[in-house]
């Protein structure tokens, strides 16, 4: 039979005692010390937890009106996280132990199993809440402060990591009765297989930090990573994972220590610099490259007479090949018609709104090929997105393929894809 050992001789003991042996009457049941110290036992947590419930949802209850009162974004962000009422768990439990001294005797070992307990309980609520917080902030500054799209969500779930890891130890220390600090050093002797348990997880916080003080990945960054499937756009960086989204809507995951130990391809410089190049070439006939006669001249400079400044040119300096320095001069020759077609294409070029001006252009002879003469079109397109840049290409090699044959030029084939582009999505 269960002594009377954990109620205690308190005014409030006694009223309460009394309550329950009048219900126990009420009931038919007998008085026995056994059902009166459960009874006993259970209605002081539940009155504890009740009017810890009861100051957690007045004190939430008036943050809301506060918030709502004053309409802010961090208000409505913090209702919308469910910061507050996270935040408020720890008060039952802080209820609980500020009642125990009166509710229970103070010697009882079932009272010290108990006060344990609701600790245990207290601690667990005080992570919940710190992790609320640093969620919270993870937010707000990834939303208003993180203008490079930074990867911190890495730096977060470390945070979090060790705040439950302090919060374990600080349990399994009032479990086992012995000081935390000396249950850490006792832990050392393990930290080979703690750290082969979560290699990934460290690994993963060393590439994050990584990443993110060198700038090398950015949420929104299109990324292609050699011998992997990832070829799209960073959507997602946590501890252990690089989220990406393909260009046909797949999503690859990719370890972040992988990016740091080998190598990847970023294409954010691209997009930054608002201009994407092209460097595709259509590959001739070497038989019907021809000298320039005066019938051929008269005859292209009749189609494309915006050749004509160069001809004039090259006739009043007395040249036959023109060279000029610079990002886009017009150069060619006038002794071959594959030589004044890489004149025409360069002036083309330079007169099209479609292409950067200020940026490397040319038209130049690549080495022979076994699919022909590759004749090399290099030049930027004063666009970055994928639709209006396969735009660009496509009507840049199709007046270049049309206006070839005026030329006398015969094309047998170009390139499938220009330099800059690893897939046909990209």
């Amino acid at each position: 039979m269960l002594q009377l050992t954990i109620i205690p001789e308190h005014p409030f003991a006694a009223w309460l005692l009394d309550v329950i042996d009048r219900f126990l009457d009420l009931l038919g049941l007998n008085r026995h010390p056994a059902v009166e110290q459960v009874v006993y036992f259970l209605l002081i947590v539940i009155a504890s937890y009740f009017i810890g419930w009861l100051i957690k949802t007045i004190i939430v209850a008036i943050a809301r009106k506060i918030t709502k009162f004053h309409t802010t974004e961090i208000g409505q962000d913090l209702l919308k996280q469910q910061t507050l009422s996270r935040c408020a768990h720890f008060i039952p439990p802080l209820v609980f132990l500020s009642l125990a001294p009166i509710a229970f005797e103070q010697k009882s070992e079932i009272l010290t199993f108990i006060i344990n307990l609701s600790v245990i309980y207290l601690f667990l609520t005080i992570g919940i809440a710190i992790n609320s917080i640093l969620s919270f902030g993870f937010m707000q500054y990834n939303q208003r402060r993180n203008q490079r799209n930074l990867p911190i969500k890495g730096i977060l779930n470390l945070s979090m990591g060790i705040v439950w890891v302090v919060v374990v130890i600080i349990c399994v220390s009032i479990i086992v009765h012995k000081s935390p600090a000396a249950l850490l050093g006792g832990l050392t002797a393990f930290a080979a297989v703690v750290m082969l348990i979560f290699k990934d997880s460290i690994l993963g916080c060393v590439a994050g930090v990584q990443l993110s003080s060198n700038d090398m990945l950015r949420v929104g960054d299109w990324i292609v990573v050699p011998n992997t499937l990832a070829n799209g756009v960073v959507v997602d960086v946590t501890l252990t994972t690089v989220k990406v989204q393909n260009f046909d809507n797949t999503m690859v995951m990719v370890p972040p220590y992988s990016l740091v130990s080998n190598s990847f391809q970023n294409w954010r410089a691209m997009s930054d610099s608002g201009v994407r190049r092209v460097a595709q070439s259509i590959y001739i006939n070497p038989d019907s490259i021809k000298p320039l006669t005066d019938e051929m001249l008269a005859n292209i400079t009749k189609k494309f007479p915006e050749v004509q400044p160069f001809v004039d040119k090259m006739k009043k300096d007395g040249k036959t090949v023109a060279w000029d320095p610079g990002n886009a001069p017009v150069n060619g020759t006038l002794e071959s018609n594959i030589g004044l077609f890489r004149a025409y294409m360069v002036t083309y070029l330079l007169a099209s709104p479609m292409i950067a001006h200020d940026q490397d252009l040319m038209v130049c002879i690549q080495p022979m090929s076994p699919e022909g003469v590759p004749l090399q079109i290099y030049c930027f397109s004063v666009t970055t997105q994928w639709e209006a840049f396969e735009g660009v290409l496509s009507a840049v090699m199709e007046h270049a393929m049309l206006a070839s044959a005026t030329f006398g030029l015969e094309i047998l084939s170009a390139d499938h894809l220009s330099v800059d582009t690893p897939d046909k999505k990209a």
